[in-house]
């Protein structure tokens, strides 16, 4: 792992420094570049201003980890609203929740019972729930979660991390399911004996678990989505998927809100379907951070907004 990548990480953990940075003007006008705003409607006028260009929409409300059964009783009334909302709105977004909002550290049963309320509601609105993959101590409990989720509802997808060593098996308990994975490579600080340390090994396990996706989506048997901004990548996998002849409404692009802007509507004029992941609420240091450390060079990019 890179040093610049090392250092932000560590300080997406910082309480201090997410108090100090959240009152910073200038840290809000950095943001501001990747979240259209604070609250859920500016997130869904944002969702609106994509659908023209041709783009989806997933949205979702930043924090994680919350303190008490009470706060996470709070986050399932606000994605309910969220969710009444985008349906008045006549919308196509949907939402995308973390599992520790709903209490997944406080009650594994009282988080199921609150995301399983989330996902009937979206079943009524004929929306899928997609459900984040948050560090690697989460993993067992959200694959579970997930599970007992699928039981029930066939509108749920799930997002895992390719950077994780376990991953290849994980997707292999999976695709039983006829799962909808969004294939993310992986944000959090882990250890190596977790994950792979190096970028070259971590874009080589996106490709080959691309593949083992593509070739499921390929007997109709899941729904592959590649959450990624690396462009040759996404070439790559877009060239797989036609050799296996995957339909073009049979696998998408997910990225996130104000990065690679320009890549985003030049796949869609090439008839891949992607989606914006939309983020907002006022817990963002932590998210900001990760999405930096995704791309250290990002920094840069920052610095010039900024004072340009």
């Amino acid at each position: 792992m890179s040093l610049a990548r090392n250092a932000l990480l560590r300080a997406s953990r910082s309480k201090w420094l997410a108090e100090q940075m959240t009152q910073r003007a200038f840290a809000r006008r950095a943001v501001k570049k990747f979240m259209p705003g604070e609250s859920a409607a500016d997130a869904l006028n944002a969702a609106d201003a994509l659908a023209k260009e041709g783009l989806g929409a997933i949205v979702t409300q930043l924090g994680e980890n919350l303190t008490s059964l009470t706060e996470a009783d709070a986050v399932r009334e606000h994605y309910l609203g969220v969710l009444d909302t985008i349906a008045s709105r006549k919308q196509a977004t949907v939402i995308s929740i973390k599992p520790t909002q709903l209490g997944l550290d406080l009650s594994e049963e009282a988080c199921y019972a609150s995301t399983e309320v989330l996902a009937a509601r979206a079943e009524l609105y004929g929306k899928l729930l997609w459900v984040d993959m948050e560090d690697s101590s989460y993993v067992d409990r959200t694959l579970e979660l997930y599970r007992r989720l699928k039981a029930k509802h066939p509108n749920i997808g799930l997002a895992i991390q390719s950077y994780l060593r376990r991953t290849p098996k994980d997707l292999d308990s999976l695709l039983p399911l006829r799962p909808t994975i969004r294939l993310v490579k992986g944000a959090y600080a882990e250890p190596p004996e977790h994950a792979f340390p190096d970028k070259a090994d971590v874009d080589q396990a996106f490709y080959e678990q691309a593949g083992v996706l593509l070739g499921a989506a390929a007997k109709g048997q899941a729904l592959p989505i590649f959450g990624t901004h690396d462009r040759p990548l996404i070439d790559r996998i877009a060239a797989l998927a036609g050799q296996l002849k995957v339909p073009a409404n049979g696998w998408e692009v997910h990225m996130l809100y104000g990065i690679r802007s320009a890549d985003q509507r030049a796949l869609v004029a090439r008839g891949i379907v992607v989606r914006c992941l939309i983020s907002y609420g006022s817990a963002w240091f932590a998210w900001y951070m990760r999405r930096l450390a995704e791309r250290p060079a990002n920094v840069w990019f920052v610095v010039k907004s900024l004072v340009g």
